[in-house]
């Protein structure tokens, strides 16, 4: 061992010496000519990527067991090493360019969807993921010069993302209500002082809230407060209100049973002729719940850990990880290929149960009654309906196939005798089908 150190120690000295140094070579080498210097070709810096490639080899020969090599195997040991980090550089490299390829190819290639998209449940109107909130605030909006009580009820359970808070203050604002309610005679139950502790944290803080006062009748006051020198700002309700205190009741109650206003996933419901391509699909980034270069940088991650601790995973901790990849798809595409070939396709959430599968292939039945089974990849039967579609990894695509029950096609085909047989689809859905490419 010592004597590879000095080998390696006498190497860098011979060819770091300085300009005014004379190199010490050995007496019998023999003395070659003088050749022209050439300039040396300036090395191009490696890049990040390389850089941690080779601190990975060098880390991973560090976990080797450190035994006392043989003199001998020392040059060995050397070059093994040189060739690792060059594999390594070479592999990082090549790496880099594929997945600049495949951004190329992703925008030439045709996608299987064009995004995901949902339906305004107050208009109707399909928008995509991106422009659902402000479709829903537009909607809800344009409904306030209908209805601005329910208006401001329903910005309230949409816009306040905080179940707990919202829970809290709507009960809150019921109690205000009910009191003037049973006590319609007391004053001091139609005035709500706004800088009040209780109305400031559970109340004020929250959109749509000050909306639904003024809808129900409260008005802006600026009163004296007894003890107090400078007076401070109170709702309080209109004298007209109370002679109509059933409506107001009507209020109360449809505060305290109102529900978020949600737009619906649009399932985007698509039929394809026969095509070898049912298995490709290529999908938009609104699919998944990261953004394009997140989703890039943990795919490069994710390979590295692989690599270095595939043979140390026990099953229980691939299971797990798998489990945890899974949940960062918010939706999947769906396609279920029918014994003719015909290709049904979804959009999905990826935490649907298959029951919904099952649902949406039945409505697109010519006879919704046939039985039928979903084979999911590799023909494995979906028989528990209650699964979400990622604990099934079907996401964020998958291809299933239909299988009929025989004995009632059997005695389907025995009743239709010398008929053509029908695509199951409705007529429409086949209408309307496209090539798949």
């Amino acid at each position: 061992m010592r004597k590879f150190f000095q080998e390696i120690k006498a190497d860098l000295k011979f060819k770091t010496a300085g300009p005014g140094q004379r190199l010490s070579e050995p007496s019998r080498a023999p003395k070659e000519k003088p050749k022209a210097e050439v300039a040396p070709k300036p090395r191009q810096a490696p890049t990040d990527e390389a850089q941690r490639a080779a601190a990975a080899a060098l880390a991973r020969l560090e976990l080797k067991p450190k035994g006392k090599a043989p003199c001998s195997s020392q040059e060995t040991v050397r070059n093994q090493v040189r060739k690792e980090l060059m594999a390594e550089a070479a592999a990082s490299e090549t790496r880099l360019s594929m997945e600049e390829e495949e951004r190329e190819e992703e925008g030439a290639a045709a996608p299987s969807v064009s995004g995901v998209y949902f339906i305004c449940p107050l208009t109707g109107a399909v928008v995509r993921k991106d422009q659902k909130e402000k479709q829903l605030r537009e909607a809800i909006e344009a409904y306030s010069s209908v209805d601005p009580v329910a208006a401001s009820i329903m910005e309230i359970q949409t816009f306040n993302k905080d179940r707990e808070k919202v829970r809290a203050c709507v009960e809150t604002m019921a109690k205000y209500l009910d009191n003037i309610c049973l006590h319609p005679e007391e004053e001091k139950y139609r005035k709500i002082k706004l800088q009040n502790k209780v109305f400031q944290e559970r109340i004020s803080c929250l959109e749509g809230t000050h909306k639904f006062f003024q809808a129900v009748g409260f008005e802006t006051k600026t009163l004296p407060v007894p003890g107090q020198e400078s007076p401070e700002e109170f709702y309080v309700l209109r004298e007209d209100v109370l002679g109509r205190l059933e409506e107001l009741k009507g209020r109360r109650e449809q505060l305290l049973s109102s529900e978020p206003v949600r737009a619906r996933l649009h399932r985007q419901l698509t039929v394809f002729r026969p095509s070898p391509a049912a298995a490709r699909f290529e999908l938009p980034h609104d699919f998944f719940s990261l953004s394009a270069e997140e989703l890039r940088r943990e795919q490069r991650l994710r390979t590295e850990a692989v690599e270095k601790a595939a043979m140390l995973r026990t099953r229980a901790m691939r299971e797990k990880e798998e489990q945890r990849e899974m949940r960062k798809y918010n939706y999947t595409l769906l396609r279920v290929r029918f014994p003719d070939g015909y290709i049904l396709q979804g959009t999905f959430y990826a935490r649907e149960s298959v029951s919904v599968l099952y649902n949406f292939v039945r409505e697109a039945l010519r006879d919704d009654w046939l039985p039928f089974e979903l084979l999911g990849p590799g023909g494995l039967k979906l028989t528990d309906e209650n699964l979400a579609f990622n604990e099934c990894g079907l996401v964020p695509s998958a291809l299933l196939s239909l299988a009929w029950d025989a004995a009632v096609m059997a005695d389907v085909a025995a009743a239709e005798q010398e008929q053509e047989r029908r695509c199951p689809l409705r007529p429409e859905l086949l209408d309307s089908a496209q090539t798949l490419s």
